[in-house]
């Protein structure tokens, strides 16, 4: 356990310095518009997300308006992010929760964030922590979970599995941003078919679980 809390503070602390302005990938400018992205980013890229958030917020302000939108209308916006009338249907459930029970507010905590219709503990932890500052979780989305196996860091191959692994060994402090920084690694150095192991900033200490020798 040592050792791995040792790799794991050698690897936040590299990707620290090699990403200064590490950021969550969904552009947001608020704790609603974070939620609404979460949900959309679901089997979606950032990228694409992104894409589609800018008419969306500009469209929709509050919750009320999300939860009053026409489910048409809304699942036009959204189409391209795919699973768009579950995701259309979660947005307006969630988003009349939030207004009518919270006054318009996203709550801010782990139970009444999970409570809301569409959103699950990886939803609720980007949420808490981009949103909130606060640690109640590591978000493990397709990016995490790929790095964190291929670190050595979990055998683990279910989120919820590897999540559990990885709050052992990383500490609490670092738990919102050792998400961000993994995703960005693997946007940047550790893609998935083709990672630039001779590049990567903890080449030395990463046994590269899986990849194939070029």
């Amino acid at each position: 356990m040592n050792d791995a809390k040792s790799k794991v503070h050698f690897i936040i602390a590299a990707l620290r310095r090699a990403y200064p302005d590490f950021r969550c990938a969904l552009e947001h400018a608020d704790p609603l518009q974070l939620l609404v992205a979460t949900i959309l980013s679901a089997q979606c890229t950032d990228e694409r997300v992104n894409q589609v958030t800018p008419a969306l917020f500009a469209k929709y302000r509050a919750a009320a308006d999300f939860a009053g939108a026409g489910p048409g209308e809304l699942e036009a916006i959204i189409h391209s992010t795919g699973f768009f009338r579950a995701k259309a249907r979660s947005i307006r459930r969630c988003c009349r929760t939030i207004a009518t029970q919270y006054g318009g507010r996203v709550p801010d905590t782990l139970a009444e964030l999970v409570a809301l219709d569409g959103i699950g503990r990886k939803t609720a932890n980007v949420v808490l922590g981009t949103a909130f500052g606060k640690a109640e979780g590591i978000v493990v989305d397709t990016h995490v979970m790929r790095l964190a196996r291929r670190m050595g860091l979990t055998r683990q191959s279910t989120p919820e599995k590897i999540e559990q692994s990885l709050v052992k060994i990383v500490p609490r402090e670092d738990w919102i941003d050792v998400s961000h920084l993994l995703i960005w690694h693997g946007r940047r150095r550790c893609m998935a078919r083709k990672p630039d192991c001779a590049h990567c900033e903890i080449r030395n200490r990463c046994p590269k679980i899986g990849v194939k020798p070029s």
